[in-house]
């Protein structure tokens, strides 16, 4: 009796776990499809590997699909491609697709489903530039065995010219040049640029990496924070300076040197920008670090402070007060200020602006683009930059602390230079151009301000940390 108890125990057991399956049909896909396609689901049930074999789905005879797998219960999250994020569904207009959910209680459960799009593949739906193009749709990435879309903006006269041209490389590249495939709107990096060159920028190339889905916060950390992941970043960085950076440098016309390359990116974007900066001092001489998460992992000051400077440098940092809770963006921002400074790093070579009315959004950042873009990139391709360079490091301003007035000795006579003020969150309080070495103050509250100086170019040479104390 109870080797009969055990065997229908047993059986219903395994009558159980053999229930337990999800069947996914693909009713209908777009009817730009490669002939032989193979298509695959990548989820939250299959650690979002978007070109697993086992979650290939079976093509039927009448034009559909079929794939049949076993979850566990709970929220199911996934999306489907042919095989990489470069091919990855989009939404009826060819734009950013947000994961699907499905509720899958156990049991079999069979889900009808069709595919409206591949992202970006919707005529019309692209808002990129025409001089934005993509470099390839699987770059692969050695360091991660993976492989990734990879945008690049080329100047308006890359093709009629045979200029060298810095290069800024960018992280999340589906949410830089095109609508169609950014997921909160874009930043509108060729549209900016395109514009910043019609009245007489120089050009820049950008290159842009689209972010790995899934593995987006593994690869842009190199530390591992309990709850959300990360420990990839080494690597993610080491594939941009050994393998992508070569390739940009024999396939296009760059400047290759580090006085000509800078790195910048948002969010986690922002945090993986300036730990590759400081590693790699080397290789980058300038980092746009919008919205960092420092939170991600504290180990990010330690980092810096360990680092030290070695070269010089520009870092542009911008956090808005209604990032966080009480604007703790801004304030981990003007404390990894403090700390690079703490590093070595000249007050001339470190921007930290806040904005009141700052969000964690693509439209703060498409909005501070130009201005940081224009700082960290000016006048690279000449001298001018050194001799301001100079110039700037023998610029004194005192005293400092200071009241209602301060003087400003200048190593020599510029009639046309004029000065800005900024309070702390980058808020412009004061247009001035001083005498020679005298500036008035009288009317702002006690605080922390910057002095920035601009020739009559509007060129910023550079800035000086003042306190008003009254």
């Amino acid at each position: 009796m109870r080797q009969i108890i055990l065997a229908t125990f047993i059986w219903i057991a395994f009558g159980i776990t053999a229930l337990a399956q999800v069947t996914f049909n693909i009713t209908s896909v777009p009817a730009n499809t490669p002939e032989g396609a193979v298509l695959y689901a990548a989820g939250n049930f299959n650690g979002w590997e978007e070109g697993n074999p086992d979650y290939a789905f079976s093509e039927v005879a009448d034009g559909t699909y079929t794939l049949t797998f076993e979850p566990d219960p709970g929220t199911l999250m996934f999306k489907f491609t042919r095989g990489s994020w470069a091919t990855v569904e989009g939404n009826a207009d060819g734009g950013f697709l947000p994961n699907r959910t499905l509720e899958y209680d156990g049991g079999q459960l069979e889900v009808d489903l069709a595919i409206a799009s591949w992202e970006g593949d919707s005529p019309g739906s692209s808002t990129a530039a025409d001089n934005v193009s993509v470099v390839a749709e699987d770059f692969y990435m050695p360091q991660l065995d993976r492989n990734r879309r990879i945008w690049v903006y080329l100047p308006p006269d890359y093709t009629t010219s045979t200029t060298d041209y810095p290069v800024l490389y960018m992280h999340d590249g589906q949410n830089l040049f095109d609508a169609a495939t950014a997921a909160f709107g874009e930043w509108e990096v060729d549209e900016s640029l395109n514009a910043l060159f019609q009245n007489g920028d120089d050009g820049v190339i950008v290159v842009g990496i689209d972010n790995g889905g899934a593995a987006r916060l593994d690869e842009y950390s190199p530390w591992v924070n309990p709850s959300y992941g990360g420990g990839e970043g080494d690597a993610y960085v080491d594939f941009i300076v050994e393998t992508l950076k070569p390739y940009i440098d024999d396939n296009y016309r760059t400047l290759p040197g580090r006085d000509h390359t800078g790195i910048m990116g948002s969010s986690m974007g922002g945090l993986i920008s300036l730990y590759a900066a400081m590693e790699h001092q080397d290789v980058f001489s300038k980092a746009g670090i919008f919205s960092a998460s420092f939170w991600f992992a504290e180990a990010c000051y330690d980092h810096v402070s360990s680092q030290g400077k070695q070269e010089d440098m520009r870092i542009y940092m911008i956090a808005g007060a209604q990032e966080g809770a009480n604007g703790q963006q801004v304030a981990d921002m003007l404390a990894m200020e403090q700390v690079l400074l703490d590093a070595g790093f000249e007050e001339s070579e470190v921007i930290a602006a806040g904005h009141p009315d700052g969000t964690h959004s693509e439209w703060y950042w498409k909005r501070e683009f130009p201005a940081a873009y224009e700082w960290l990139f000016a006048n690279v391709n000449t001298e001018v930059q050194e001799e301001a360079s100079g110039f700037m490091k023998r610029v004194e301003v005192f005293p400092n602390p200071g009241g209602d007035t301060v003087y400003i000795v200048l190593p020599e006579e510029k009639p046309d230079l004029k000065c800005r003020v900024f309070t702390a969150e980058g808020k412009l309080v004061r247009l001035i151009q001083p005498d020679g070495r005298r500036m008035s103050l009288a009317g702002l509250p006690p605080a922390a301000y910057l002095i920035g100086f601009y020739l009559k170019s509007g060129q910023c040479i550079g800035m000086k940390r003042l306190m008003v104390q009254k």
